[in-house]
């Protein structure tokens, strides 16, 4: 249970490119923890220079992305010392870079589709990998700059629009199949949830079309798949969580081809957290609603942590 003095400073917004997705997170996240009795209140973030109210005693980061989940603001309030929630620096760190992330998955066996690094620090250059590959910057969230190339005419435009966000490219082979994600919550696998875009992939622009205006996704939760197929997937998430060495919870990404082998993507650390979410979604299968998944989150996070 949550004391119902302790001030929770909800953390919300950030100078990072996801600033709009985060609001919408933390509004729900604070409502939910003021509807339930916390004596909660939310504070918009939109800079490095990090201010909370005084007597906070429990950050809430629902701050996606750059700065939020990737360790930075983290460093920052172990040295207030100040509990928060979610993942520690080092496995932000580790799961917020991709390729970093995906040595770790290599290391540990967890399936994950072949990839390459491609430095691009002298000039952009293509990747020895054959089309059709996916092309990602490293270190962005929520699918920014990521393209699926499957003309080769288009693979170099490919490559310079991920490196307008760094000099190291991951490209992965690409791999055809179904998109999934499951919720991780205190080393456990909840149910799987199927998503399905209603145009291309997985982007921006199909996960937030009341930002984007785009076509959007279908969501299905439990996926309709078999009870081996669905051990498979499940083992390979908590599996990736794990190999990062994730605290408390995450979303993990996993693509299921037409054989029925799971790969890996990736791990979010602060995944979206409003009500349609797909954590939430995973959560709600699982019997735990959102204002409990909020609480439990707060709850195990406190466990951990402690000044």
């Amino acid at each position: 249970m949550i004391d119902s003095s302790l001030l929770i400073a909800v953390l919300m917004g950030g100078p990072g490119s996801e600033r709009e997705v985060s609001l919408a997170s933390g509004k729900a996240v604070l409502k939910a923890l003021q509807a339930a009795g916390c004596n909660a209140v939310g504070v918009d973030v939109t800079s490095k220079e990090l201010s909370l109210p005084e007597g906070t005693g429990l950050a809430y980061n629902v701050i996606h992305g750059t700065f939020g989940e990737d360790g930075q603001l983290q460093s920052i309030l172990e040295g207030m010392e100040i509990p928060y929630t979610g993942a520690g620096v080092a496995s932000s760190r580790l799961a917020f870079d991709k390729n970093l992330a995906k040595d770790r998955f290599v290391a540990a066996d967890v399936p994950t589709p072949h990839s390459e690094i491609v430095d691009v620090s002298n000039g952009v250059k293509l990747p020895s990998i054959p089309v059709p590959f996916v092309v990602k910057p490293p270190r962005e969230g929520s699918s920014v700059g990521v393209t699926v190339v499957k003309d080769p005419a288009k693979a170099m435009e490919a490559m310079e629009t991920a490196a307008k966000y760094g000099n190291e490219i991951l490209v992965e082979s690409f791999v055809e199949g179904k998109e999934l994600t499951v919720g991780i919550l205190d080393n456990v696998a909840m149910p799987i949830v199927h998503i399905a875009p209603r145009d291309g992939f997985y982007d921006m622009s199909n996960k937030y079309p009341w930002l984007t205006g785009g076509a959007g996704s279908d969501y299905y939760c439990p996926a309709d798949l078999d009870a081996a197929t669905t051990r498979r997937v499940q083992e390979a998430a908590l599996a990736g969580h794990k190999s990062l060495g994730v605290e408390v919870y995450s979303r993990v990404d996993v693509l299921l081809d037409a054989a029925g082998n799971p790969f890996v993507l990736e791990a979010n650390t602060i995944p979206g957290m409003t009500e349609t979410s797909l954590l939430p979604k995973s959560a709600a299968a699982h019997g735990i609603d959102f204002t409990t998944l909020c609480l439990k989150i707060a709850e195990l996070s406190l466990a951990i942590r402690s000044y």
